[in-house]
Parts: structure tokens; C-alpha cells; sequence
């Protein structure tokens, strides 16, 4: 009986195996860094969003295992009863510091922060005009909120206000976008929307997940790029990228940030971060506020790839950012291509379907502070051998 209810599950998975669509997951047993090992093989690590090569970066280790020693591990509670520790309360008050905020609050990742944010904020009586390429972390957020999505063409500012334009029947209204949007790297035009929220009294909420530590400032985010403080009501960032950690954040309007502490389901109902994860972001956090130097090795290698990339004839689409898209097309053909870089020693999985639109799968090369002249060398002359070998460049 079992197994003629779980028949259409075989049947799915088949489907997708046989569309190139099945995801193939590596499992890596080392330490994160511009170097991993899987299968036994020391690869170079072009697959990770760790940024700035934090991950395991030996300040952050000595900062975990000091919080062990004296805090112990698990919180044991959510926030609200009996898991908030002192070591919380100092990273949200360096966060909000740092990201030059009223205030900030923190969740167990930046998936939990936009599940907290948007429900809390908008209901069945409401609308949320939200970019149509926002995060799967967005769209959730938004179908938990039952408020009616009104979705805009990608960084389309005009159409944006078509929309608001027609939309009438509403309480209250949200708009809702990403910062740098993960996929192709193009950043959000943060300062016309911010302009538009203003112009008609609309809430604005941006999603930096792949901003924090990248862009602004010593890697402040979107909102400090554009000089926005005090203007973008919510920030929604993650500890799990940049930082090198694990955890997300709300940092913005003081008001907002108490009603998230009141209303906001996943701090409310999920145990808190545990000790050594929050030390380790107070570290990150201290070492961005002291230095920009990992922020502009970072920018410097993705100089370097980006150029070395289009050189060799790779259509890498119009990335703003250290994310490098390197646009194949069809699944099958991104899975081979992965499948060689492998064998050939560099680790970049294949993205497709549903992650990114039919026809647009691709390689998605993340560099890091943490790479070399040497390993952006040798990274680009596989990806030439490759490239020639499957016919792409």
C-alpha cells in the first residue's frame, strides 16, 4: 500500500533524472575554503557563497570555541522564554551599528528572518509588490502572509509604478525586493525604488542576503551603497554568506524591529542560535567594521575572473557583482559541464530548473577574498579546457 502511494514520487524523480534536472549533491569533508575536499579530491572551490573567506577564517574558529567554553552550546529555548543570551543581544547591537540602523534582531538564517518579516507586517487585507525574480525565501514569505502579490517586471522602476498605479484595493501595502539578486548578480535599483515607495507611502523592504559583506562600505550592504540610511524601512540580511556563519537579520526601523520581537513566528517558536554560531558572527562582524581589506580582495579577484571570462569568449550575462553566471542554456549541458570542471579539479555546480527559468541554466562561479592569483590562474585555464571540449566557447 506504501509503495502505490509514494508511485508518483518514483515517477517524478525519473522525470527529473531523465530532464537533467535531478540534483546531484557533493558531499565535501573539509574545511570550508577556497579549497575543499570531496570524494577524497583536493578541488578548488568556486561553488560557496563565503564571500570573504570567513568560513574558516582562525579568528572566528577561536571565537566559537571561547563561547563553548564559556557558554556552553544550545540555547535550549526560543528567545522569548529562555534562549536569549548576552552574546545575542551584543551581536544585534553591533549589527545595527554596523549597518548604521536603528535597530536589528536575528533569526537562525535569512530564510527564518523574510518568514518572521513579511507575515508580521501584511495580511489578507494587504498587497506586496514584489520583484518577479525575488528569492524562493521571499515568495514563501509572502504565500504564509496571504496577502495579494502584485509582481513587477525584473528592476523594471516603471512598471513597478504601473502596477502600485492600478492596484487599489488594499489596507496596507509592502514592497519587497532583493538586493543583488543571486542568480544573474545584477543589483537592485534600490535608490528609484526607494524614491517610489516614498512618492506614495509604501513600505519598503530589501533582501541583501548576497549584499552583506559585498557591497557599500566595508561590505554594509545595498542600503549603505546607495546612501539610503534611515529611508529603507526593513533590511533583511544573512549570516550564513558573507559572514561566513550561519543565522539571518532584520535591521531598520526601531518600531518595526520591537513588533518583529512581538509577532514574528520563527523568533518566537524556534530555539535561538547557539552560542558558538552567535560568537563567530560577532567576530566577522568586528573584523568588517575594523577593515575593508577582505572586501576589496574580494572585488579585486572578480575583477580578474570577469575579465579572464568574457576573454576566453564565456557569456557570463550582466553581473554587477562577484557573482560570475556562466550562461549554457540547457540543463543537460550545464550537468556535463559541471561533471568536467570536477574531473578536471575545480567545484562549480550546474544551476537549472526550478532555480533558474528553463533554457537559462548555467555555472554559477563564486570567487573569494580567499583565492589567489594562482587559484584564479588555474581556475580560468580549466574553464578554457572545458569550454573548448564541450563545444562552448
Amino acid at each position: 500500500m506504501t509503495e502505490t502511494a509514494l508511485a508518483w514520487i518514483d515517477e517524478e524523480l525519473t522525470r527529473l533524472r531523465e530532464a537533467g534536472l535531478l540534483a546531484n549533491i557533493r558531499t565535501i569533508e573539509s574545511h570550508m575554503d577556497a579549497w575543499v575536499t570531496i570524494d577524497g579530491r583536493r578541488l578548488l572551490n568556486f561553488c560557496a557563497n563565503n564571500y570573504l573567506g570567513l568560513a574558516n577564517h582562525p579568528q572566528l574558529r577561536q571565537a566559537a570555541k571561547a563561547a563553548i567554553d564559556q557558554y556552553g552550546i544550545g540555547p535550549g529555548a526560543v528567545r522569548t522564554i529562555a534562549g536569549t543570551m548576552t552574546l545575542h543581544v551584543e551581536l544585534e547591537q553591533r549589527l545595527a551599528a554596523f549597518k548604521k540602523a536603528e535597530a536589528c534582531i536575528t533569526f537562525q538564517s535569512g530564510f527564518m528572518a523574510n518568514l518572521a518579516t513579511i507575515p508580521a507586517l501584511v495580511g489578507q487585507e494587504d498587497v506586496v509588490f514584489s520583484d518577479e525574480l525575488n528569492h524562493a525565501s521571499i515568495i514563501d514569505a509572502c504565500r504564509l502572509s496571504r496577502a495579494r502579490v502584485v509582481r513587477y517586471a525584473h528592476n523594471n522602476v516603471d512598471d513597478l509604478q504601473r502596477r502600485i498605479a492600478a492596484t487599489t484595493d488594499y489596507r496596507r501595502r509592502l514592497i519587497v525586493t532583493d538586493g543583488v539578486f543571486s542568480m544573474d548578480g545584477d543589483i537592485a535599483p534600490l535608490d528609484r525604488i526607494c524614491e517610489t515607495a516614498e512618492e506614495h507611502g509604501i513600505l519598503l523592504m530589501v533582501d541583501d542576503a548576497h549584499g552583506d559583506g559585498v557591497l557599500g562600505k566595508g561590505g554594509r550592504g545595498i542600503v549603505d551603497h546607495f546612501g539610503l540610511h534611515g529611508r529603507v524601512h526593513i533590511e533583511v540580511g544573512t549570516l550564513s554568506k558573507a559572514f561566513g556563519v550561519v543565522g539571518g537579520l532584520v535591521a531598520g526601523n526601531r518600531t518595526i524591529i520591537e513588533w518583529l520581537r512581538q509577532r514574528g513566528r520563527p523568533f518566537l517558536f524556534s530555539s535561538a542560535m547557539t552560542a558558538p554560531d552567535v560568537a563567530a558572527c560577532i567576530e566577522a562582524t568586528k573584523m568588517l567594521q575594523e577593515s575593508s581589506e577582505l572586501v576589496e580582495q574580494l572585488w579585486a579577484n572578480t575583477a580578474i575572473l570577469k575579465q579572464g571570462m568574457v576573454e576566453l569568449g564565456f557569456d557570463i550575462g550582466h553581473s554587477q557583482t562577484p557573482i560570475v553566471p556562466v550562461m549554457l542554456g540547457e540543463a543537460p549541458l550545464a550537468q556535463a559541464f559541471s561533471r568536467r570542471l570536477f574531473e578536471e579539479g575545480l567545484f562549480a555546480m550546474a544551476i537549472g530548473y526550478p532555480t533558474v527559468p528553463l533554457g537559462k541554466a548555467r555555472i554559477r562561479v563564486m570567487n573569494s577574498a580567499a583565492h589567489s592569483p594562482q587559484d584564479l590562474e588555474q581556475a580560468l585555464a580549466i574553464f578554457e579546457r572545458v569550454g573548448r571540449e564541450l563545444s562552448v566557447i
